[in-house]
């Protein structure tokens, strides 16, 4: 059942027609509209990376994909050859009067290890690597202040140099449709290879938080797997 379920998104996918989140019940293939934002994010296996962002309120929809390779059209198996230079990513788009950029980017450097270069837990290879990919250049310089800030904190505690790729890109290919909100998909294999390394980003130069802090209670990196561990749903506000 699970394979013929599998099938009918393919087939969806390849029509190019709307498809649903499974979560946040929005399409996961519209782009941003006015007064939304959108950052793509790479932090090892994308299932667990994406349930991390989905999560969070003022999210408006996520989805997994490739990007920062040379290949057109890349498959997943294309992909986890190492040869298309690609990773494995979720694209995110918000809301920007419910959360912000500081937000978002608090996340990405908190689930994962940015300190690992090409790999991420158990999970080894360049699709596995730590990445912030932009469309807008305005994006480019708070994401870089983050990363200063993050470093400085990592160096404090002994922790070595941010190995995260930071790049502006053009191209966003979605992964197979089976891939996305795959957490959510009755069956699945709960896998997240994501080692975080228990560091907080605080404020830094430009910062401008928006969620209330109680919502980081909601995430407790000091208890492994803890994305697995919880519930599916979007946190409210």
């Amino acid at each position: 059942m699970l394979q013929n379920f599998r099938n009918f998104l393919k087939n969806k996918q390849q029509n190019n027609d709307y498809f649903e989140h499974r979560i946040l019940n929005t399409d996961i293939y519209q782009e941003p509209r006015e007064g939304e934002d959108c950052l793509i994010f790479g932090c090892g296996c994308f299932w667990g990376a994406e349930k991390c962002f989905w999560k969070l309120p003022g999210v408006i929809t996520t989805s997994v994909g490739y990007a920062g390779g040379s290949t057109n059209n890349p498959k997943y198996n294309d992909v986890c050859s190492g040869f298309t230079g690609h990773a494995e990513v979720v694209k995110v788009i918000w809301n920007k009067s419910l959360i912000d950029i500081s937000d978002l980017l608090k996340m990405f450097w908190e689930c994962h290890d940015p300190t690992q270069k090409n790999r991420q837990g158990n999970d080894s290879g360049t699709q596995y690597r730590s990445a912030i990919y932009f469309f807008s250049k305005e994006n480019e310089q708070i994401i870089r202040r983050t990363k200063d800030s993050y470093q400085k904190t990592l160096s404090e505690n002994k922790l070595g140099s941010i190995e995260t790729e930071i790049k502006q890109i053009e191209t966003y290919y979605y992964a197979e449709i089976y891939h996305q909100q795959y957490l959510a998909l009755d069956g699945s294999r709960q896998y997240c290879s994501a080692s975080p390394t228990n560091i907080k980003l605080g404020d830094f130069k430009g910062s401008n938080y928006k969620l209330d802090p109680k919502i980081w209670e909601n995430f407790d990196w000091t208890i492994e797997k803890c994305v697995l561990r919880s519930d599916n749903k979007q946190i409210k506000i």
